[in-house]
Formats: structure tokens, C-alpha cells, sequence
């Protein structure tokens, strides 16, 4: 961003979850690039460096109450008049083989992943329609493309996200709002250790996929090969463009993923295209 930019006409960024990680990193680099930033997290405390920024507008919100989202955005509009672009990045992660998995931490893991994410993007869309121009960057992952054994429940709540935002990308974009999926692959946040529950039962049947898997991704927490600065920079970059793209992998293991995923479904599709197009016919038939 220039820094001609005079700071009343810098974009506004409205950034969940920004106690740790990804969120955090944004905070940083969107104030050090001359961006006016709405911070939030479930504890404003954890985010007092940032409060006296003449920039910062630091605000306590869980993404699953619904009072605390409608205030939370009616102080940024209020404090900043506009709001540019939204980062979902509030979420947790859940370690069950799908056997395993436990109803209270399965809603839980819903209820921030998908619903609160939901929640916030209904909460800004009305401004941004009335703007007739935004970003809505939704934090997904590769976990959203390609399920994986002790990751079920956290695939299908990133699964979920996938679908959300690609119907929304073609609701929204003739009114001048884009929308990008961000799908990291393993990157050094604390996504895999403090941010994330683990059923507390484990069984035995599993342990050489699901147990394995589960032991291996905890075991690498904050030894991952991404590097959370760079993320948000190419986020920053992507939007700031004014075209950022739907999809947005990053990461070697998530680019990787994602075409062995694409050559995955081309072979599983010829192989049965012939069954599936015999499936059409006429009424009656």
C-alpha cells in the first residue's frame, strides 16, 4: 500500500481470530502496511499491544454469539464508516478417527468452523452490497480438498467452507464483492497444539491410520515447513491486487495436494463416465 495513502481512505480489514497465528501476522503486517484493522479475538486482552494503534480498533468477539458479532460490526462501521475486506480466520482443528468422535467437541468444531463463519460473512455483506465492492477471504485448507484418516470431522468442516464460498463467490461477484478461499498446508501456527481437542478415547482398531496420523500432525506442531508471514503477505497482495482468486493454495504440500487431488477425480470420473451418463433418460424410461 502506498504511503501516500492518507489513513482515512486506508482499506478496512476485519480480521477473527487474531489471538495467535494467522490472525495475529495479520494484525502486524496490515498495520505495518498503512491498513486500518478491526481486531478481535474471544479475549481482547490478548490483543493490548495493538489497542493504542490510532489505526487498531481491538474488539472482544466469539465468532458463535450472534450479539457479539452484530456489535463487533457495528463498532467498526462506526469507528472506520466502511468495511473492505473480511478474513474468517477464526477456527479450531479436532483429532477422531470418525469412530471416535465425540458430539459435543464435533458441534463445538461446527459451530466456530462453519456456522460463526457464516455468521460474520451475513454480518458484512449488507455493507459491503451497500459499498458495491469488498473481499471476503475465508481461511480453509487443504484439509478442504483431500480428507485424511484422524482429520474426518475438521475435512468436513473445511469441506463445508469450500462449498459456502464457492456459491457465494458466484452470488456475490456481479455486485462487485470477491470472495478467496486461502487452503494452507502445514504451517508453523499453533493450529496442531493449543488450537486444537483430540477425542479423549482412541481405538485400537485405528492406530495404524487414524492414531498414526493423529500422533504424527501433533508431534510436528511448530516444525512445519509453511511460514505463517509468508501466508499473510500473499493474502495481502492477492486482495490488494483487486483479483485475487478463488482458490488460493499455499504451501508445497497444499499445491501438491491439490493437483494429485485434481488427477484423483479425472481417473474416478472416466472410470465410471459411461455408468454415469446411461443414468439420464427419457420420463418413464
Amino acid at each position: 500500500m502506498s504511503e501516500s495513502t492518507s489513513q482515512d481512505s486506508a482499506p478496512v480489514w476485519f480480521v477473527t481470530g487474531c489471538s495467535t497465528g494467522f490472525g495475529r501476522e495479520f494484525v502486524h503486517q496490515l498495520l505495518a502496511g498503512g491498513y486500518r484493522v478491526v481486531a478481535t479475538a474471544r479475549r481482547a486482552g490478548d490483543l493490548a499491544e495493538f489497542a493504542a494503534h490510532p489505526a487498531a480498533c481491538v474488539l472482544a468477539l466469539d465468532v458463535t454469539d450472534a450479539a457479539q458479532i452484530a456489535a463487533a460490526v457495528g463498532t467498526a462501521e462506526r469507528r472506520f464508516g466502511r468495511i473492505d475486506v473480511l478474513v474468517n480466520n477464526a477456527g479450531i482443528g479436532y483429532f477422531a478417527a470418525v469412530e471416535e468422535g465425540e458430539e459435543a467437541a464435533i458441534r463445538r468444531l461446527f459451530d466456530i468452523n462453519v456456522f460463526g463463519l457464516a455468521a460474520m460473512t451475513r454480518a458484512v455483506l449488507p455493507t459491503m452490497r451497500r459499498q458495491k465492492r469488498g473481499c471476503i477471504v475465508n481461511l480453509s485448507s487443504i484439509a478442504g480438498l483431500r480428507g485424511a484418516p484422524s482429520l474426518g470431522y475438521y475435512n468436513a468442516s473445511k469441506f463445508a467452507v469450500e462449498g459456502l464460498s464457492e456459491a457465494l463467490w458466484q452470488e456475490v461477484e456481479p455486485l462487485g464483492i470477491k470472495v478467496m478461499l486461502v487452503e494452507p498446508s502445514g504451517f508453523r501456527t499453533d493450529w496442531a497444539g493449543r488450537s486444537a481437542a483430540e477425542s479423549a478415547a482412541r481405538i485400537d482398531a485405528y492406530a495404524a491410520t487414524a492414531g498414526q496420523r493423529r500422533d504424527k500432525v501433533r508431534g510436528n506442531s511448530g516444525k512445519q515447513a509453511g511460514d505463517p508471514a509468508r501466508l499473510v503477505r500473499s493474502v495481502i497482495e492477492a486482495v490488494a491486487s483487486g483479483q485475487p482468486p478463488l482458490r488460493m493454495p499455499l504451501g508445497n504440500v497444499a499445491i501438491d495436494g491439490a493437483f494429485e487431488k485434481i488427477e484423483e477425480l479425472r481417473a474416478q470420473m472416466l472410470a465410471g463416465e459411461t455408468r454415469a451418463r446411461a443414468a439420464d433418460g427419457p420420463a418413464g424410461g
